[in-house]
């Protein structure tokens, strides 16, 4: 009887989901499981793809001439059952291969090319240990991955306990380990030592001393060396003469550090969080597949709400997920469900290094931590028996993934919950119109928090018009009501959050007498000034060039900077406020690792009076000395030819004012404009979230826009625009004609920004309510635009767009 698997295999040349069928070497028969990554033969030649097994067939007398698989990369499955049928959906949602799907669920160090390390943990047969291991405590996988018998014996040596595999990248090593030292004697036997021990050898009668006091436990060589006082050459005389070991052991990094504080009580609940809190719990311990839209104002309390009901899935012996929209919010939001549920919570974003991320993920996969916060990505963490997931500031594009697959992280938490037949909660002060449509159908169960927990009202929000403070002061980016403001909390040893959300120096810069516009030479996009680096960037392709001192057009030294970024407004900040700390947020002094930690503890610690920053800082945080706001320009996203701009500019909003008066002392909002009259701003100035939803839902309508109608964007790109174009004009004649009547299909049109990184992007916008044919004839698309175009061609599809810039 044959054993045979099916195999996705990776080839990038011409990718496909369907799997491939292998035969099982004999050795490896029955050890073999779905999840595992294996190498394998593939094409006409010798060549050897990764792949993962995705199912192993019943045993077969098939004779055929089927390939072998060459080699198993890993002792156990690296992917779940779970994971595994999520990425089958995955790719077929989100128009794009099997093989891309299952790598996304993987932390990077497994996709990188690796060293896979066997290492002992446990006792073996001398046997084993000279001919499989040559007497040492490692084995590189890759060394006997070909041959089915050593394998096989890896493989019960894993499912016995005795060894573990770990991964190391090139040279550097990905697992940490701290040295030891193991006692070898009895107290009795120590005793007997000391008598053939010098006198005057008093580190040594030390040693025997320390190592008495241990009681045969083992400890760290770090610890040792503190306790006992001694020099590691001592500790080198001990080993020698047989009283002690030293060892390897492994410990993970800490991705929080100094945030992991010890168990707090949870405060008192009011009415309407002890509604929501019930509700959810409810859903949980009936294990029923319930969405809940928790609308809550700013302050209202929803943290606690989700830590309590992560507390009554632990309860159950279930596990939880909370994902949080931007890493900036992690280090308050994971102190928080830290202090409450200690070493039991795993963190997951991109801002940890891979080794991190590497550990964390593999607590989580051993089922150490129940409890998973994290980013978009930490949808896939491989916990098992999810209780609840919870999804915060659910609004937030940053939920989208820009890069295949193309997921929202809000549909691949419902597909876990229903999974799991546990409970999905979405929160938001300003939910997304979607969201906020299907509660009110009923398809979400609305929960609402109308109150702050420390029953003050919302800060009030006064809208200043930048005509007029433009027109008496100049250019300027702080009217004056604000100025005043800010000093007005200077003096009462109160802080501030000014939020400008654009980076860098200046928005472009142009020449005054040609009118010459410096421009990135890969995007079709002006060049951004920095001032710190005396540069100008690309904030797309990252290209740099120096600031030029000529017009490169007509040799003019009137070159001028136009418009403001956060780099600008600290410089006339500092200058008006000479007294001020300032820290400043953004994309550039938060790219080092570590440094939204750093920042938001140095002003939790009240070392700087003003917090100026771009979006990260408008979301999430809470600290409660802050007392004024300012929007310093509330109309850089307001008209951008997009149909979600007007409810991005609202959400942001609303949530910046939420960081004012979050504690005793009353807070205050400025919003400033070029647009004062603008009915986003002026229904933000009244956080009238209702009425807003109201008015767009009715433009949403005539549009025939979300959530009226579903929308997915074809894009299409190459070097050369003519051929882009091409490109697009034949899918479109694909799809003419082969639709629902009611599908509505637009384009092709270049994109708003229509060259990037030396690349032109064409693209189609399909608008649809039901479409029974839309589906297979896009994935038809998707997997002939392989065969039918050229190697530089790309065609990308995205369902449910959040830009179609």
């Amino acid at each position: 009887m044959v054993e045979i698997v099916q195999v996705i295999v990776d080839v990038p040349t011409m990718q496909t989901n369907r799997p491939y069928t292998y035969r099982v070497p004999t050795r490896l028969e029955r050890q073999v499981a779905p999840g595992m990554r294996v190498m394998v033969p593939f094409g006409r030649g010798s060549r050897e793809v990764q792949g993962f097994i995705i199912a192993v067939d019943q045993p077969t007398d098939y004779d055929g001439n089927l390939k072998e698989l060459t080699a198993v990369m890993d002792l156990t499955p690296v992917l779940n059952p779970e994971l595994l049928r999520l990425s089958s959906w995955l790719a077929d949602t989100t128009y794009s291969f099997r093989i891309t799907a299952l790598h996304t669920m993987l932390p990077n160090l497994l996709k990188a090319r690796t060293i896979r390390l066997v290492r002992l943990v446990d006792e073996v047969d001398e046997q084993t240990y000279l001919n499989l291991f040559g007497g040492q405590n490692e084995l590189d996988l890759a060394s006997v991955q070909s041959d089915p018998l050593a394998l096989s014996n890896l493989m019960k040596l894993r499912r016995a306990g005795k060894v573990v595999i770990d991964y190391q990248v090139k040279d550097q090593a990905r697992v940490k380990v701290v040295t030891t030292i193991i006692p070898l004697l009895s107290f009795d036997d120590y005793e007997g030592e000391r008598l053939a021990v010098a006198k005057n050898a008093h580190a040594q009668q030390k040693l025997l001393d320390y190592l008495q006091s241990l009681n045969g436990e083992t400890v760290t060589f770090k610890v040792a060396q503190e306790v006992s006082g001694l020099k590691p050459a001592t500790f080198t005389i001990g080993e020698r003469r047989g009283w002690l070991k030293k060892g390897q052991q492994e410990v993970y990094r800490d991705p929080s550090g100094a945030l992991l504080s010890s168990t707090t009580p949870p405060p008192v609940l009011n009415d309407d969080q002890r509604k929501a809190v019930l509700a959810i719990n409810q859903a949980t311990n009936q294990h029923e597949e319930r969405v809940f839209l928790l609308q809550g104002v700013t302050g209202s309390g929803k943290t606690e709400v989700y830590l309590r009901a992560i507390q009554e899935a632990l309860k159950n012996g279930r596990t939880a997920l909370m994902l949080v929209p931007e890493i900036s919010l992690t280090p308050q939001i994971v102190s928080r469900v830290r202090a409450r549920f200690g070493r039991r919570v795993a963190v997951l974003h991109s801002g940890l290094s891979n080794g991190e991320r590497y550990d964390e993920w593999r607590r989580i996969r051993r089922g150490e931590a129940q409890v998973v916060v994290g980013a978009r990505s930490a949808v896939f963490a491989p916990l098992e028996n999810i209780g609840i997931i919870i999804m915060d500031e659910e609004h937030e594009s940053s939920y989208k993934q820009d890069d295949v697959p193309r997921y929202h992280a809000r549909e691949v938490a419902k597909w876990r919950a229903k999974y799991h037949h546990a409970p999905l909660v979405l929160g938001s002060a300003t939910p997304s119109l979607e969201s906020r449509a299907r509660a009110e159908t009923g398809l979400y169960q609305r929960l609402i928090l109308p109150q702050r927990i420390n029953q003050q009202p919302l800060p009030p929000i006064e809208v200043v018009d930048m005509k007029e403070e433009v027109q008496r002061r100049g250019e300027t980016n702080l009217s004056l009501p604000l100025l005043n403001l800010l000093v007005d909390r200077l003096n009462k040893g109160e802080q501030s959050i000014l939020m400008l959300n654009r980076r860098g120096f200046s928005s472009f810069v142009m020449c005054r007498d040609c009118g010459l516009v410096p421009k990135c030479p890969n995007c079709d996009i002006s060049l951004t000034l920095h001032m710190d680096s005396h540069t100008l960037k690309c904030h797309y392709c990252g290209h740099e060039e120096p600031i030029p001192r000529l017009c490169p057009r007509c040799q003019s030294r009137r070159i001028r900077y136009y418009g403001t970024g956060t780099e600008k407004a600290l410089a006339e900040l500092q200058t008006r406020l000479p007294t001020a700390r300032i820290i400043r947020m953004d994309v550039d002094t938060t790219r080092r690792k570590g440094m939204h930690e750093k920042l938001l503890a140095k002003f939790g610690n009240h070392e700087a009076d003003i917090l100026l920053g771009t979006q990260m800082i408008a979301k999430g945080l809470d600290f409660p000395n802050v007392t004024l706001v300012g929007v310093l320009n509330a109309d850089t996203g307001l008209d951008l030819p997009d149909f979600r701009a007007t409810e991005r500019t609202f959400d942001l909003l609303a949530q910046v004012a939420g960081r004012a008066g979050r504690a005793e002392a009353a807070g205050q909002v400025v919003i400033q404009t070029f647009n004062p009259d603008n009915y986003v701003i002026q229904l933000a100035k009244a956080h009238d979230y209702e009425r807003f939803f109201v008015q767009e839902m009715n433009l949403r309508k005539l549009g025939a826009y979300p959530p009226y109608y579903y929308t997915i964007r074809v894009m299409g790109s190459h070097p050369n625009e003519q051929t882009a174009a091409r490109v697009m004009q034949t899918i479109r004649r694909e799809l003419t004609g082969a639709l629902d009547t009611q599908t509505v299909i637009l384009g092709p049109t270049p994109r708003a920004i229509a060259r990037l990184k030396n690349r032109y992007y064409y693209q189609i916008v399909i608008k649809y309510r039901h479409d029974l044919t839309l589906h297979d004839r896009l994935t038809a698309i998707m997997e002939g635009a392989q065969k039918k175009f050229d190697r530089q061609t790309q065609v990308i599809i995205d369902p449910d767009p959040q830009y179609f810039l």
